[in-house]
């Protein structure tokens, strides 16, 4: 009976402990969302403040420098780097000093309460004391054929990034908006000639970039194709782009309506396909928490000058990169605000154990 009881009492604590540990999520001091430049940036300093950073890779690890064959905008690299020699030299660098990577999808923060507690796709949880957005932003694709067999092989979203891969030939930007205007603009630098392809017959830009737009149309630099849209980017790997299909109606908006007589469809030869048809930020994992985001889903953070401008409404919670920045998007910019949220995180966490 002795033995019996004891052998209880025993599988009752194991048992006890199992479920403990079960409903205890795992605990990090600083947890980064992103692993893209921005959350890479801020994963390096964290590590090497030993604030033990844990970054949780996202759906697309790496972020949109991914995408991109070749970086040559990205100083102390002159002879360019590709996205993912950069994304990964910058990951081995970040757990050379400590920091842990980790793929995983967070679905939801909440902020309510500290530690602060994520929820993963996969159903785990975790708490930190301080916590990164760096999640980034997602280019919005148009869905057609080729674009993403191409994307980094003639198909791109980043003028000022590739542009210059392409000079002398014939380029596309798709889009009516300020960033088409201005990658548009940017492009004539290099290209023979630059076709604007808008699926309305008016831009939606402000004023300032249409009228620099009419000067080039002017000039013979811009070609402007109203009521237009690509169908299918033609090309591969080795050869990059060689044509695109295209499909024009009076009324605009033509894969609306694709079965109308006076739909008419065209093919044009060209070198290059920038998108520029606006950014998704990757905020979805937000909107449930006390955290504030503008009217297009940006996280919006302290900004000015001083230290703590990358800190967002709840203390603790920090923003970097393309996920903040609507208007730079570039590697560079989202490398130096996560190098900022890593200072702001840092002071908050050492202000907190010290007291």
């Amino acid at each position: 009976m002795v033995f019996f009881h004891a052998f209880y009492i025993y599988s009752l604590n194991q048992n006890n402990s199992s479920d403990l540990n079960t409903e205890l999520p795992e605990h990090r001091r600083l947890i980064i969302a992103g692993a893209g430049i921005a959350g890479l940036s801020a994963a390096i300093y964290s590590a090497r403040a030993q604030n033990d950073p844990l970054v949780i890779e996202g759906p697309s690890p790496g972020g949109q420098l991914t995408l991109t064959t070749e970086v040559e905008n990205y100083p102390g690299f002159p002879d360019a780097i590709t996205g993912p020699e950069l994304i990964k030299r910058m990951k081995d660098q970040a757990i050379k000093f400590g920091a842990e990577t980790r793929y995983g999808v967070i679905i939801s923060i909440e902020t309510e309460t500290k530690p602060f507690k994520i929820i993963l796709s996969d159903g785990k949880e975790l708490t930190c004391d301080a916590f990164i957005v760096a999640s980034g932003a997602s280019a919005r694709n148009l869905g057609i054929p080729g674009e993403d067999d191409l994307m980094g092989y003639g198909v791109s979203t980043c003028a000022t990034c590739d542009g210059a891969f392409f000079k002398g030939e014939e380029m596309v930007v798709v889009g009516g908006g300020d960033a088409a205007m201005e990658e548009a603009y940017f492009l004539t630098k290099f290209a023979k000639k630059v076709y604007i392809v808008h699926r309305r017959d008016a831009f939606r830009a402000e004023k300032y970039w249409t009228d620099r737009i009419d000067k080039k149309v002017v000039s013979g630099e811009i070609h402007i194709l109203w009521n237009t849209e690509v169908e299918r980017i033609h090309g591969d790997h080795s050869n990059g782009i060689s044509t695109v299909d295209l499909i024009s109606h009076p009324l605009g908006s033509p894969s609306s309506k694709l079965s109308d007589p006076d739909l008419e469809k065209t093919e044009l030869s060209i070198g290059a396909v920038f998108i520029a048809a606006g950014h998704i930020p990757n905020t979805n994992f937000l909107h449930n928490s006390s955290v504030n985001l503008d009217e297009d889903g940006y996280l919006l953070t302290h900004g000015g000058s001083g230290g703590g401008q990358t800190k967002t409404a709840i203390p603790g919670v920090f923003g970097a990169g393309d996920v903040v920045d609507s208007h730079y998007q570039q590697a560079i910019t989202a490398g130096s605000m996560g190098v900022q949220a890593a200072l702001d995180a840092g002071s908050y966490l050492d202000d907190l154990f010290d007291n």
